[in-house]
Order: structure tokens, then sequence, then C-alpha cells
């Protein structure tokens, strides 16, 4: 699960306290969880992206995960009205490369003209698997939404700001430097080749990790 969003400033010190000590905790105890990562943007907007890996698909659109959302707690209904700019895709993972993960990551967020999405997700995966091998590099990944699932109706939805859904995410994650992660996404992945590739509002940025939560073992 992808999501990127702004916060209004008069919320930022209660939404820092809300995401660390009760949405990412209450996230990953979900059954099926096993990871949730919230960066900060060094360039491009919005402001925060978060990942939450789960198990497989099946748990963001399973019944212990619909449960939550369907009971948000004062905290989350006093927090979530101030997201600004908010996107959200549960994907299903089409790539996953690397040696692990970095404490940067460039994003991009964007859809594919209709019937040319075989040859982009081809394309895409070519190019991923020549990243995974540049200098610096830890990992890159190519996720495409499950539209059905990411638009299912919770109260949790209801109460916060209206979302986007980008169809296709991907993630390249640095291992290294800032400069050597730039480089190899400038060089593969540029604005103007995704277009060329038929990709449409392409949305890039760049963020380095502020957090990051596993769920806890059941004696903790």
């Amino acid at each position: 699960m992808a999501i990127w969003n702004g916060i209004r400033p008069e919320a930022r010190a209660d939404f820092y306290e809300w995401h660390n000590r009760e949405h990412m905790p209450e996230r990953v105890a979900v059954p099926g969880f096993c990871r949730g990562r919230r960066y900060r943007a060094l360039e491009g907007r919005p402001e925060y992206f978060t990942l939450y890996e789960t198990r497989d698909p099946a748990v963001l659109s399973g019944a212990d995960y619909l449960a939550r959302l369907n009971a948000p707690t004062p905290w989350t209904r006093r927090v979530t009205p101030s997201f600004t700019d908010t996107s959200r895709s549960l994907c299903r993972v089409a790539l996953s490369l690397g040696t692990g993960e970095g404490g940067l990551v460039m994003t991009w967020r964007y859809d594919v003209a209709a019937g040319r999405e075989d040859g982009h997700r081809e394309t895409l995966k070519k190019i991923l698997q020549e990243m995974a091998t540049r200098g610096g590099i830890a990992g890159a990944h190519l996720c495409i939404a499950d539209r059905k699932a990411s638009g299912i109706e919770t109260e949790e939805k209801r109460v916060g700001p209206q979302r986007l859904v980008p169809g296709w995410v991907v993630l390249v994650e640095g291992g290294a430097d800032r400069a050597s992660l730039e480089d190899a996404c400038n060089d593969l992945l540029s604005d103007s080749f995704l277009e060329k590739q038929a990709a449409i509002g392409v949305e890039r940025g760049l963020y380095a990790l502020q957090n990051l939560r596993n769920p806890r073992p059941a004696s903790a």
C-alpha cells in the first residue's frame, strides 16, 4: 500500500504523534502486515510518503483490515481531515529487485494510456532490471494498483479527504548517497522517457526515511 499526503501546518505536531504512536503500530498489528515505513520529501510533493508491506494483496481487502478501517479511533478522526493532496493505491507487486532497502526512495506515480499497459509493463521491467545493477541502488520495484480494492468505501475514507488512486507506482531505493540515486533515476527513468512510454500525469518525488515499524512479537 502506497500513500502520499501533505498535512496542514497547524496539525503537523499532532500528525507526527498520531502516526508514530498510534497509526503505524495499529496498522502493522493487523494480521498479514509485515512492515510500515514513513518518508519525508527532500524534493517533490506532497510532503509524506508511507509504504505498508503485506504478506499478500488479499490482506488489504480482508476482514481484519477492513474492520480497522471501519472503526477509526478518535485520534484518527481528528487528524485525517487535515490531510492534503492525498493519493493512496493498494498495489500488486509486478517486479521487486535489489539487495535490500535504502534510506532514500525515489517514487513515481502515474497512469498509463488505455491499450498501452502491456508494453509499458514490459519496458519498465527491463529498465528496472538495469536500474537494480547501478551503483548505489538498493532496490527497484514496480507496483500496479488494484483499483477494486483501492476503491472500497470505509468509514475512515468518509472522515478523511478525497484520495486519488494512481494506477502505476515505481519505487527506486538508494543505498548510498543521494547523488548516485538521482543520477541513476535521471538516466533511466526521466519524466520525458516515461511520457514516451504512454505514462500520464507523472509525479516524481525524492523521500528520506523518517520512521519504520515492524509488528511486535506477541510477548513484547
